[in-house]
Parts: structure tokens; sequence; C-alpha cells
């Protein structure tokens, strides 16, 4: 009998049953991804850096208005590509979690949508709320 022991363990939960535990083979489970030199890591360090203080100041001057989010979300800027939809409109003064939330849901954007995978048509509607509603709704 092979040694399962080895062998990582899975909680599996079929609808209506009862869980158990299922072994998983350890064939993929064990590939390792090779190591990064450290000027490969420093470099990856550096541009995490440079992406959070622009992304950072790019919500300072949404906050403060000197930024429209409309001008952001027409071309949005490299750092915040990868920024998600809802922390971009919360940095907008007056608009909080609920009511984030409740944009999105009208404009069909899930919440972990990021301003880089936005749709054309997602894009737009966000643009034509904004323009509309003069960021007050």
């Amino acid at each position: 009998m092979p040694d399962l022991s080895l062998q990582p363990a899975r909680l599996i939960r079929a609808p209506g049953a009862a869980p158990r535990i299922a072994r998983v083979s350890a064939g993929k489970a064990d590939a390792s991804v090779p190591g990064r030199s450290r000027e490969q890591r420093l470099r990856a360090l550096r541009l995490a850096n440079e992406i959070r203080s622009a992304r950072a100041q790019l919500k300072k001057d949404l906050a403060s208005g000197k930024i429209e989010l409309a001008q952001v979300l027409a071309r949005p800027p490299e750092c915040v590509r990868t920024a998600r939809v809802r922390d971009v409109l919360l940095a907008l003064p007056k608009i909080g979690s609920v009511k984030a939330g409740r944009i999105l849901a009208d404009c069909g954007i899930a919440h972990s949508k990021t301003l880089g995978g936005l749709t054309d048509r997602q894009r737009t509607e966000l643009l034509n709320r904004f323009r509309r509603d003069g960021n007050n709704k």
C-alpha cells in the first residue's frame, strides 16, 4: 500500500453530502519556480514602489479635484491600469463604500474589475454617469 501521509489532503464537499477528505496527487504541486537574482528582485521592488507612489498621488489629486475622474477613465495612466475601479471611486470626495458599490452595480461592473480591464461599454457608462452627475451621485 502506498504511503499517503506525504500527499496533501483536501476537503471535498459535494452538494447535499457530508464533507470528506481526499488525497491530491503530488504531480505538479511540487513544481517550483526558478529563483530570481538579487537585481531582479530589487528592480521589481523599485517598480512596485514607483507604481504605488504614482497611484497614491493620483488618488490625492482626485480627492482634491486637481484631476477629474473622466480624464482618468478616458486614458488611464499606466500606474492605475491595475488598480481596482472601486478603489479609484473611493478616492473621490462624497463617495464611500456603499455609493461606490451602487455605482459599480448600476454600471454592471464587478467589484474586482481593474481600470485596464474595463470594456468599452463599462468605461462609457462610467464616463456618462460622472459627466451627467458631476460626481454627486
